[in-house]
């Protein structure tokens, strides 16, 4: 990530190689010691054309691969990495850092390789192991992407580096952002990575062109934008105040990044104010202010901390940000931890190179939860890509913003900023009504749709159809009701869902014009006791009960022919009294209740829907001790009296309501 030059320079310590010894094997030592990596690459590069010394030239490929790793130029650093591993650098760490750069470069398998010989000299290495977890992970969240739409902005890229935008106002038409593009006052090459200072330009939206305007310098006064660079910004609510980081230079010395405050009035800005928050030896950086300005979270190398940089947090008191305190070790780790974004519902967002990710520096989001402990989250892809990304903001109130990245695809190959936006869920839910014995679309049937949100709809499907959106969060009940048939009813639910959804259901009415079979109704030989297997049909029973509370029905029991007429007329008649006993056991009115032994004399009529699972019968059979006898094998009679053997109900009638006697007061 080039635009890391804002706080790198001198924060992190490097070891220094043993001297070359020619003029620019020592000048390139010189400039890797104070982080002036571009440089280095340029005179390691000159020594090493110069060098007779294999060693030399081999921890010279190597220094060349860190300095490049450092300003995020990972394939390079990968290819020079390999140069020094096929001329037997003796530190396995050059291994270690090349699994990292191959895996941000999507080399998954020679990372692999890499880590696994890697761990063949350091068994164990926390950092080989996280990064095999890593590539692991990213497989998955590329595999299963979040609900971002992610895309460039074409208009506001250049072939420079543009990066951190945050939105004016919190509005979306209006951003302000760093860049290093030509129009930048900086006309200073950094020793870092080699491009221009970069100063803090003003993007707006055109609503006539439906695009970026062309951005503008935030100032022309040479107030806020200067000679030396400028960047990485953060506004109050409205838009009037801005505090960002500025990293001064003279001839003789990096003076480091510091942060600045500045107030506009009438479209001028007031001369930046060093915010003192860590002391003047100590490099702050990367300011972010809370939505109601009373926290300003910044990063900061700070000895004491966790890492290269830590993000830490001022409160402020008396109109100045005091006693900055470290977020701790759930945000802060032993990489990096940068730009850090605090959105108007109270994340805190940031970059690291440390917590488990895709490659490079990754997006993560913190809350705080009901214990005030920070609890961290990979935004995964497409946020988050092998290269890195930074610098998130989101427009107030919206589920939409802009980041930045370097990923493939980018301009130049530089750091582009991107927009995305999450479209919001939407859970259409398509039904269908079907008679249920004929498996006909019912026409003429009503809906009934309650939800737990309040939600109370009714309507009439069109042939046998109907639709309607619901909504996030809810759990839903659909019932189906027509006159003349059972009501049906299907559940429904969006609570936990995590993308869009078109539901599907289907609702069977039953007619009740003609008796209605219960199945799997079980008894021993000659006996009416209910088996297991019977009651847990009988509980769908008791939910048609409760679902059609008016009606009053008949519970019917049929024998077979075998046996004397007055012998099956009894067991029947125990039979369907047995199952109107466990119907009340289940808190069914018993005055809703009839039970009705027939025997054999109501021998049971073929429908459609048997015909079609009993092959040997037809539609309107009537299964009498005559028919049956005349069917052709044994099988087949034996099937059609276990068919007469039957428990069915009818509706009597549909207009019982539920009276509740007072109790006698005594």
């Amino acid at each position: 990530m080039k635009s890391i030059r804002l706080v790198v320079v001198l924060i992190i310590g490097l070891s220094i190689w043993a001297c070359n010894s020619s003029k620019f094997g020592r000048i390139a030592e010189g400039a890797h010691q104070i982080g002036e990596y571009h440089k280095a690459i340029e005179k390691y590069k000159k020594a090493n054309r110069k060098e007779k010394d294999r060693n030399k030239r081999t921890e010279n490929y190597f220094a060349i691969a860190e300095c490049y790793r450092y300003i995020g130029e990972y394939d390079l650093a990968a290819m020079h990495y390999k140069l020094a591993i096929r001329r037997k650098y003796p530190d396995p760490i050059a291994l270690l850092h090349n699994a990292e750069m191959l895996r941000a470069t999507q080399e998954y398998e020679d990372a692999l390789e890499n880590y696994r010989i890697y761990l063949d000299s350091v068994p164990s290495d926390p950092e080989a192991l996280k990064g095999i977890q890593a590539i692991k992970m990213t497989q998955d969240w590329l595999e299963n992407p979040t609900r971002h739409i992610v895309n460039g902005i074409r208009e506001l890229n250049s072939r420079s580096s543009d990066y951190m935008p945050v939105f004016v106002g919190g509005r979306d038409n209006e951003i302000i952002f760093t860049s290093t593009r030509k129009a930048a006052t900086g006309k200073k090459k950094s020793m870092i990575t080699g491009e221009d200072y970069a100063d803090l330009f003003r993007g707006q939206f055109d609503v006539q062109r439906q695009k970026w305007a062309e951005p503008q310098l935030v100032d022309i006064n040479m107030v806020v934008n200067t000679g030396d660079e400028e960047g990485a910004a953060t506004l109050s609510a409205n838009g009037d105040q801005m505090f960002f980081t500025r990293c001064r230079y003279d001839k003789s010395m990096d003076m480091g990044a510091e942060i600045y405050a500045t107030s506009q009035s009438r479209a001028s800005w007031s001369q930046p104010i060093k915010i003192q928050l860590m002391g003047d030896s100590i490099i702050t950086a990367h300011p972010a202010l809370s939505p109601d300005g009373s926290k300003l979270y910044f990063v900061s190398d700070k000895m004491g901390g966790f890492g290269g940089k830590d993000i830490y947090v001022a409160e402020k008191s008396g109109g100045a940000y005091k006693n900055p305190v470290n977020l701790g070790p759930t945000i802060n780790t032993a990489g990096d931890e940068i730009f850090p974004f605090v959105r108007d519902n109270g994340e805190l967002y940031f970059s690291s190179n440390y917590h488990l990710g895709m490659g490079g520096y990754d997006i993560f989001v913190a809350t705080e939860n009901d214990e005030g402990r920070w609890e961290v989250a990979n935004m995964g892809s497409p946020i988050n890509s092998p290269a890195d990304d930074f610098g998130i903001s989101y427009v107030t109130d919206k589920n939409q913003g802009m980041f930045s990245s370097n990923r493939k695809g980018s301009f130049a190959g530089s750091d582009d900023i991107y927009s995305f936006v999450v479209p919001p869920k939407i859970y259409q839910l398509t039904g269908e009504i079907f008679n249920k014995e004929t498996g006909n679309k019912l026409q003429g049937a009503t809906v009934r749709i309650i939800g737990t949100d309040g939600t109370y709809l009714k309507m009439r499907g069109q042939n046998g159809k109907f639709q309607m959106k619901l909504k996030p969060e809810v759990e839903y009940i659909i019932a189906g009701f027509k006159d003349g048939f059972l009501n049906d009813k299907v559940r429904e639910t969006t609570v936990g869902l995590d993308d869009s959804k078109d539901f599907r259901v289907e609702l069977f009415l039953t007619p009740t014009d003609a008796p209605i079979r219960i199945d799997n109704i079980n008894y021993e030989f000659a006996k009416w006791d209910l088996l297991p297997e019977s009651k847990v049909a009988l509980d769908s029973l008791v939910s048609i009960l409760e679902l059609n509370a008016t009606i009053i029905i008949e519970l019917m029991s049929h024998t077979d022919h075998i046996g004397s007429d007055q012998a099956n007329s009894e067991l029947s008649q125990k039979r369907a009294q047995s199952v109107v006993d466990y119907l009340i056991e289940k808190g069914i009115n018993p005055q809703r209740l009839v039970a009705k032994g027939y025997g054999e004399t109501w021998p049971k009529k073929i429908t459609r829907k048997m015909a079609k699972q009993y092959g040997f019968l037809k539609r309107n059979n009537v299964l009498t001790e005559e028919f049956i006898n005349g069917l052709e094998t044994q099988a087949q009679k034996d099937m059609a009296r276990q068919i007469n053997r039957r428990t069915e109900f009818r509706v009597l009638s549909t207009d019982f309501h539920e009276t509740f006697e007072p109790e006698n007061l005594k």
